[in-house]
């Protein structure tokens, strides 16, 4: 595939700071970890890769802003372009040795993704799109799963956890997707999930309490692999929401409409 100056950027960012994430993850039990919150880890790991792709993207573009997970955001001076950086998704997996993380970088312009990129070192898959031209792992084209109906459909989902989400209301989503699809899968890397879904190994995605650089790469390699992506309610308003569903055409509009059907008169 023909890739931009920018998305070569993204990409070198990304495959050098899961080269250093490769070495940690084989040396995890020696990492320094400390609590963010109640079951919110961060380690080394997280640090040192967020500061290689800093360094790398702000060296190449240095007028561009920056959000990323372990790090004070940067205002840009170019008022119009800001890079959004997961460094290490999937934390928790990480440092319970389960190879399941990835490296995210999403390039915004004037508030709309336009570019990203989703490493996972320990598979060496390397997710990137670039709108309007397209999304790839490993250089091959991907596309989102053909299946139009929930009960063909394999749907991934986030689950809250100590300290994170209101379980109950998950309870009750997952409640009304179990009885409607063929399988419920929980991996526990959001951005991942979203490649995944982009790729067609899931048919489709949704989860709440997220932060944008959990899901802004995700969602231009949906767009440009032919799916939809929206807030849970089927809007525009992910960030903000902090809530996604995704899918194909079919898959997202019937997500949509099971995981926000009512409560259950008892």
């Amino acid at each position: 595939m023909a890739r931009s100056a920018l998305l070569n950027v993204m990409v070198q960012a990304a495959l050098k700071a899961g080269k250093s994430l490769a070495r940690d993850f084989g040396e995890v039990q020696n990492l320094q970890v400390s609590v963010k919150g109640p079951s919110d880890f961060v380690s080394q790991a997280d640090f040192r890769a967020e500061r290689i792709v800093r360094e790398e993207l702000l060296k190449a573009r240095p007028t561009y802003g920056f959000l990323g997970e372990e790090s004070e955001e940067v205002i840009g001076t170019d008022g119009a372009h800001r890079w959004i950086v997961d460094p290490l998704d999937g934390t928790t997996n990480f440092l319970h040795g389960i190879p399941q993380f990835a490296v995210s970088i999403a390039l915004e312009r004037n508030g709309e993704i336009v570019a990203g990129v989703i490493f996972n070192p320990a598979t060496d898959e390397l997710f990137v799109a670039e709108r309007g031209g397209g999304a790839f792992l490993n250089d091959r084209r991907i596309r989102t799963a053909a299946r139009r109906v929930l009960s063909d459909a394999v749907i991934g989902c986030g689950v809250p956890h100590l300290g994170r989400g209101h379980h109950g209301k998950f309870l009750v989503e997952l409640r009304h997707v179990m009885g409607e699809v063929a399988g419920v899968r929980r991996f526990g890397a959001a951005a991942l999930d979203l490649a995944y879904v982009a790729a067609g190994r899931l048919d489709g995605f949704w989860e709440t309490d997220l932060m944008p650089w959990d899901m802004a790469a995700g969602l231009v390699l949906i767009r440009e692999a032919g799916g939809f992506a929206s807030d849970i309610k089927g809007g525009n308003d992910i960030f903000i929401s902090g809530t996604v569903a995704a899918g194909n055409e079919h898959i997202h509009k019937a997500l949509v409409e099971v995981v926000n059907r009512p409560i259950p008169k008892a």
